[in-house]
């Protein structure tokens, strides 16, 4: 059983960061300790991507799968050098166009790269993070940090350090608290290995603009799956694990928008007359049509970005209320929709109703 550590919180100041304000981080990640930290994307838990042992802390700390790899951050395109073996021009018209920012690009690893950090797979998993904190970070420790989401395996996604804190506290060190993240989901992943470029995670750089790059990238046909037992063998090892999911269980609504809002009301009356705690994930043009008295608004359909930046946190702000089932409308959107309801989907198990 892993000893438990006291676990601190330190306020980040994005008006005026300082070099002194990551030395203890720094120091933390250059002796094997693990950091959270922001990202543009969601909060990362940060360990020395070159070190096994820290590695093993990673997966440790959030109950994760260890052969499900870690990314890579780096503050630097030439990082990419060292740590592929291999780096085609594909990769750096990516780099060119998208970095730094929320895309994690799969390349051949090179031997400096341990396959504790790789899940013991021939690739690694690289990006370039934007957020300044993250950055500063990387540069002060003089490291190339692997972090996955700063979260318990299987639970939804941190945007803001509380989150982590409440997953983790006890496990790791030290929280750089820089506030809620942006984007609110993770990076999207391309799989540069394969020939074929190959969208292994759906994220916030959509499939229309990395074809923009690469006009012969497609999906991981798992990666877009609306169902658990597909047949489809998923690419990414990570995409075969259960993921974001609330304590409560979670049921998606599908088909027009007033089959659906009829629908998820006859199942509010029926649960809740039954004493169940029933609560509604719904857009901002249809959340006052529910008759249930737990109804949250994910954001308009017209503002795709909010609807994003908002889903990790309305799922674990039911957790704190206790929701026992949680119907949610589907949400499909033109840019984010494949991201969103990647996300979904995972956390509802599949669960859809199409009404």
């Amino acid at each position: 059983m892993t000893e438990e550590i006291e676990t601190r919180i330190q306020k980040m100041d994005r008006s005026s960061l300082r070099r002194e304000d990551f030395f203890k981080a720094a120091e933390i990640l250059r002796n094997g300790g693990l950091v959270a930290f922001p990202t543009e994307t969601v909060y990362g838990l940060g360990g020395n991507a070159l070190d096994t042992g820290a590695a093993a802390r990673i997966y440790a700390a959030k109950g994760r799968p260890s052969d499900n790899p870690l990314i890579v951050h780096i503050a630097d395109r030439e990082a990419v050098v060292r740590l592929a073996s291999e780096v085609p021009e594909e990769a750096w018209k990516l780099a060119e166009r998208f970095w730094p920012g929320p895309l994690t690009i799969i390349l051949k690893k090179s031997e400096l790269v341990p396959d504790g950090t790789t899940g013991g797979l021939s690739t690694v998993a690289i990006r370039m993070p934007s957020d300044e904190i993250a950055v500063a970070l990387i540069r002060e420790s003089g490291l190339y940090i692997a972090a996955p989401s700063a979260n318990a395996s299987g639970r939804p996604s941190t945007t803001r350090a509380e989150h982590v804190y409440q997953d983790l506290a006890g496990r790791i060190p030290l929280i750089l608290d820089g506030g809620p993240v942006n984007i609110g989901l993770e990076s999207t992943i391309i799989d540069l290995t394969a020939g074929v470029p190959m969208i292994l995670r759906p994220g916030y750089i959509s499939m229309e603009q990395l074809q923009d790059v690469l006009p012969n990238a497609v999906y991981d046909r798992a990666a877009v799956s609306r169902t658990a037992d597909s047949g489809i063998v998923a690419k990414a090892p990570g995409m075969k694990y259960r993921h974001y999911a609330p304590k409560g269980k979670l049921i998606i609504y599908e088909g027009d928008q007033e089959s659906v809002v009829r629908a998820i009301n006859e199942e509010t009356k029926k649960q809740c007359a039954d004493g169940r705690r029933v609560a509604v994930l719904a857009a901002e043009e249809t959340r006052e049509c529910y008759i249930c008295e737990n109804v949250k608004s994910a954001g308009s359909r017209r503002d795709e970005e909010t609807i994003a930046a908002n889903l990790f946190e309305l799922l674990r702000e039911f957790d704190e209320e206790g929701a026992e089932l949680i119907y949610s409308e589907s949400f499909e959107t033109v840019q984010l929709g494949q991201a969103i309801m990647n996300r979904l989907l995972k956390a509802a198990g599949y669960h859809i109703v199409r009404v």
